[in-house]
């Protein structure tokens, strides 16, 4: 089954609330655990089983535990297997961006079959261009896996590259956001028709989208991207804004969520969770 159609099935079986898993060292100190492999191993097996039967998708940041070395991958791994196990879909925020060999061999590490960090989704980033990664797009593809593609991300300083203006090619005239997305949708388009295409998009619920020149008032078009969208809970984006937010893209919105669940503490996350989860379903986004 492809990416987009087991997305779909998420959405509809468990709504669109994706549960980040970030052990930032001052969560692990507020819930009581250690800043060690550990502590983040704890954390995350904690947020997974919080998530279990009330939301569908989790994402491991994966630099959190990546800072502990050998024994953070580790734990990683356990954490990534536990979800997997659970039936949670698993977006692994890895970030991953280089060229050639290099980007190939990050993605065969997130997105093959049986690797011990195998996870259904990763992010990645593309500023060398779109066509830096088309391998890992065509694993993601092969494997029934997916891709989130950094487009427009909520941090100011990024808004001078991914505004800019791209010189020359087939998207000159186009900004480097805009033609980001476009070269996305070109890839989803050719590929077989399912609910949504393989390889998605990351949109910050924060931002002016038009502002960055990305047309949210189109239509979607077969396969679209899906959308990765951080910023809401603690960062300020209301869920019942996506549509305005996002136009077009709404359909496919995933409402990502971390600080502002994780701080509910090993007690109260459950709870936080399935409140979060039932105030996203009743959004109807």
């Amino acid at each position: 089954m492809s990416f987009g159609d087991r997305l779909a099935g998420v959405f509809a079986a468990s709504g669109r609330l994706c549960v980040g898993i970030d052990p930032h060292a001052h969560l692990l100190e507020s819930w009581g655990l250690a800043a060690s492999a550990s502590g983040v191993r704890e954390f995350g097996l904690a947020v997974v089983e919080a998530t279990k039967g009330r939301a569908g998708v989790v994402k491991p940041q994966v630099a959190f535990f990546e800072r502990y070395g050998s024994a953070g991958y580790a734990a990683l791994e356990e954490v990534i297997g536990a979800a997997r196990s659970a039936g949670l879909l698993v977006i692994a925020d890895a970030k991953r961006g280089d060229i050639g060999t290099s980007v190939t061999a990050y993605a065969e590490a997130w997105l093959t079959p049986g690797a011990p960090l195998e996870a259904d989704a990763m992010t990645i980033a593309a500023f060398q261009g779109v066509g830096s990664i088309e391998e890992p797009m065509r694993l993601a593809e092969a494997n029934g896996k997916g891709l989130f593609v950094l487009a427009a991300t909520s941090n100011p300083e990024a808004a001078a590259i991914q505004r800019a203006v791209v010189q020359d090619g087939r998207r000159a005239g186009s900004t480097v956001a805009r033609a980001i997305i476009e070269d996305v949708q070109s890839f989803n388009q050719a590929q077989t028709p399912s609910a949504f295409g393989s390889v998605g998009l990351v949109l910050g619920a924060t931002l002016d989208l038009t502002g960055f020149g990305i047309d949210i008032a189109g239509e979607p078009g077969v396969n679209r991207a899906p959308v990765l969208a951080p910023g809401f809970g603690h960062q300020g984006a209301k869920v019942e804004d996506a549509p305005r937010l996002y136009g077009s893209f709404a359909g496919g919105v995933i409402v990502s969520e971390s600080r502002g669940l994780l701080g509910a503490g090993p007690s109260g996350l459950a709870d936080a969770i399935a409140r979060r989860a039932e105030e996203v379903r009743a959004s109807h986004v």
